[in-house]
């Protein structure tokens, strides 16, 4: 019988249980997929600790490659055999095999290998929605990326540099630092050694960013405020240090008429002829070569607690994989 991680509990890695899963035919609409690798985000570490609430019990992971094994009535564009990948399959990804709406599912090119599919979805069309979407990063920018030798920060990195910014990017050691620098990164910054608000002054020569992207959250509140240029925007979108604490209006008036917003992939790519256009879109950047994934850690499927703890503890790089 296939395998799968089962969460039962809320609370730390070790609630992950590897169990027996029972997957049946598809239902109307659905494909059963065969997992060939499942990426890792901090959003399954929000599931299974609970900051967000799931049913229980289920299975973490929104993202994954695959192959078809079975089509459900009512599906058109898939068949069996077909290579697909997903990134707002919003959980049920730590699995051998499963069934998904094939309407939160692209065809994989073949140019893409298995893990890098896996990979590149959810942080990808995040990154998408980022620079694309919330704000528009054109040449000339400068701007701030927090985390930027992480999963999502170094595609972050990459791209914007792509399109002609300037960036700058905290990151928590130099063997980090060098790897955010050749990700496109113009000016790493080793938060733990020097004052990151004080670096940005200096090298925007007083001006500050028109935009921060910030994935860390409580560790980086407020000084990411101070960043910025008047009406600059401040983009939450991670809590990896915690949640920002509860916030007085007038503080972003204060301090320059700031706007702030929290941001989620599943209210950008809320409908499959927006998921599959953001999809391309990072396709498209990573068959030109501009935007690189770098699938940095691997574990079995059934080590995914081990994966969690090294991820919490920022003890990784680039993406995560776990392979079934």
């Amino acid at each position: 019988m296939p395998k799968a991680i089962v969460v039962e509990k809320t609370g730390s890695p070790s609630v992950m249980k590897w169990r027996d899963s029972e997957v049946g035919r598809p239902g109307k609409g659905e494909v059963t997929v065969r997992a060939k690798a499942i990426g890792v985000n901090f959003i399954d570490i929000y599931q299974r600790s609970g900051l967000y609430p799931m049913p229980l019990p289920f299975t973490p992971g929104g993202e994954l490659c695959g192959e078809v094994e079975a089509v459900g009535t009512g599906v058109s564009g898939f068949k069996i055999g077909d290579r697909v990948a997903t990134g707002t399959a919003g959980a049920g990804c730590y699995a051998e095999i499963r069934n998904i709406d094939a309407d939160k599912l692209v065809k994989v090119p073949k140019e893409i290998p298995n893990d890098i599919a896996a990979a590149m979805m959810l942080q990808g069309m995040t990154v998408q929605f980022l620079i694309r979407q919330v704000y528009r990063v054109k040449k000339g920018d400068t701007i701030l990326i927090h985390a930027a030798a992480g999963g999502v920060g170094t595609i972050l990195c990459q791209w914007a540099a792509h399109l002609g910014a300037t960036v700058i990017g905290t990151v928590g050691s130099p063997g980090k630092a060098r790897l955010a620098k050749a990700h496109g990164c113009d000016y790493p910054i080793i938060y733990s050694r020097e004052n990151f608000v004080d670096r940005v002054r200096k090298i925007t020569k007083g001006e500050m960013l028109p935009v921060v992207y910030d994935s860390i959250g409580k560790a980086t509140w407020p000084a990411s405020l101070d960043c910025l240029q008047q009406r600059g925007l401040f983009v939450t979108f991670g809590n990896a240090s915690g949640p920002i604490p509860p916030i007085d209006p007038l503080t972003l008036s204060s301090k320059g008429s700031l706007v702030m917003t929290r941001p989620t992939l599943f209210h950008f790519a809320d409908t499959p002829e927006r998921m599959r256009r953001m999809a391309g879109d990072v396709m498209k950047v990573i068959k030109s070569g501009a935007v690189k994934i770098e699938v940095n850690h691997k574990y079995s499927l059934r080590e995914a607690a081990r994966a969690h703890r090294d991820l919490a503890a920022r003890k990784t790089t680039g993406s995560i994989i776990l392979e079934p």
